[in-house]
């Protein structure tokens, strides 16, 4: 069994200040004033787009990542609806392959949780959930050596199996995604995710993001 911690890696994102042009031509059509664009007036508008709640404009340029976290924050993710997804099947992935090492993969549980592997009670928690991981491995390849088809012997698979999902979500919808999932009442593990993406959104695209904390 391998045990890992969550990543974020960008797919498909465009130059920044290919971007920070576009969406200044496209949001000054609202306003007629094309004439106003000079080398340095994109971010500063766009800014200004954002202060005033005009976030329509920035649904016109996309961003692609994969993310790589268990299948319970998976869950999570796909309820933000204007976005396209793509995820590591259960169903056709046999993890008793030598592609992906004859071992079931697990996002680390102490990572999200902040668990502090020297206390005692930490320590307790996080070793039940080791061995019921390995428990979960040892039935799910048992199924498959009983002649199981992997959607079958998926049924014993646990919520911390590690999965991979591609998101696909245009600006405005990623600074909703944002708001709602770095919040401290956001599921731990679920904001552990969206912060990595969100230090990877702000240093790539600062105008977009940089206000959310």
């Amino acid at each position: 069994m391998n045990v890992i911690k969550p990543s974020i890696e960008i797919i498909d994102m465009k130059n920044y200040d290919e971007i920070v042009r576009k969406i200044e031509k496209i949001g000054r059509v609202c306003y007629k004033s094309e004439g106003n664009i000079t080398e340095e007036s994109a971010e500063r508008f766009i800014r200004n787009l954002l202060k005033r709640g005009h976030e329509s404009v920035i649904e016109h340029e996309s961003v692609t990542v994969r993310i790589i976290c268990d299948r319970g924050i998976t869950h999570e993710i796909v309820r933000h609806r204007i976005a396209s997804y793509s995820q590591e099947s259960t169903r056709y992935c046999n993890y008793s392959g030598d592609k992906f090492g004859n071992a079931i993969t697990v996002i680390d549980l102490a990572g999200g949780f902040e668990y502090d592997l020297n206390n005692e009670n930490d320590r307790a928690k996080y070793d039940v959930w080791n061995h019921a991981m390995e428990q979960a491995e040892d039935s799910y390849f048992r199924m498959l050596e009983l002649g199981a088809t992997p959607q079958e012997a998926r049924s014993v698979l646990p919520n911390s199996l590690k999965t991979e999902i591609v998101v696909t979500m245009n600006l405005r919808s990623w600074r909703n995604f944002f708001r709602l999932r770095c919040d401290s009442h956001a599921h731990p593990q679920m904001r552990e995710v969206a912060g990595i993406a969100l230090k990877i959104f702000q240093e790539k695209l600062p105008v977009f993001f940089s206000d959310i904390e």
